[in-house]
């Protein structure tokens, strides 16, 4: 069988449609070095988009890792009707979701038991401390906290829209894809998760003013 995999490099931060073409067909034939080459380009993209759509950061790289097995499992029956990076994000939603709702099922069982045993602890209290995103140690400017703090509280289909337009700078086209939904939904959703986000932004900065100036005059 004839090695595909020749001449594939990573052009920067994207692949070109050709050498595109050139790794899924390497993917499907089960070449070790296309596997590398696709991890090499999507493993942090990946794992930085699922760490900003679950609660649980710590549970990332698990998530990343199962949605790398459901690439290499279904490469053979990708038809090409959307960009391979579409695709993927796609796989990665859907696994943050299904690990979303796995969580919060585990988490409302934890609080159970320990009720049961006349210890009231939230599972969370368990929890190794989840760190920070690449995202976070990269940013050096408090806004880029303020924002990712935000982001935490809308309301996942927003958040998931916004973070897909505004971080990963998917088109609209490419978001209703990786969601499945239509462009005029797409358009919805960021503008609604936009306006919700200001509204978050403008409360924290307001309450850390207030608390900046009470802190003044007690000095005073």
């Amino acid at each position: 069988m004839a090695d595909t995999t020749v001449g594939l490099h990573l052009d920067g931060c994207f692949f070109s449609l050709a050498e595109e073409d050139a790794l899924i067909a390497s993917l499907r034939e089960g070449s070790e070095e296309a596997y590398e080459i696709l991890i090499q380009r999507y493993d942090q993209p990946v794992y930085n988009l699922v760490c900003r759509l679950m609660d649980s950061p710590t549970e990332a790289s698990d998530v990343v890792q199962e949605v790398f097995l459901k690439v290499f499992r279904k490469v053979r029956a990708f038809r090409g009707n959307s960009s391979l990076k579409t695709w993927i994000y796609r796989i990665a939603v859907n696994e943050a979701y299904n690990h979303h709702r796995w969580f919060c099922r585990h988490q409302r069982k934890q609080v159970t038991l320990d009720a049961a045993d006349g210890a009231p602890i939230h599972a969370a209290e368990h929890l190794t401390d989840p760190g920070r995103s690449p995202f976070d140690q990269a940013a050096e400017h408090e806004t880029h906290k303020l924002v990712e703090a935000a982001l935490e509280k809308l309301n996942p289909k927003f958040r998931v829209a916004v973070v897909l337009r505004d971080i990963e700078d998917l088109s609209y086209e490419e978001i209703a894809a990786v969601l499945d939904i239509s462009l005029g939904t797409v358009k919805s959703r960021i503008m609604r998760g936009r306006e919700a986000l200001r509204k978050i932004l403008e409360e924290r900065l307001e309450a850390e003013t207030s608390v900046h100036w009470s802190a003044q005059l007690l000095v005073e």
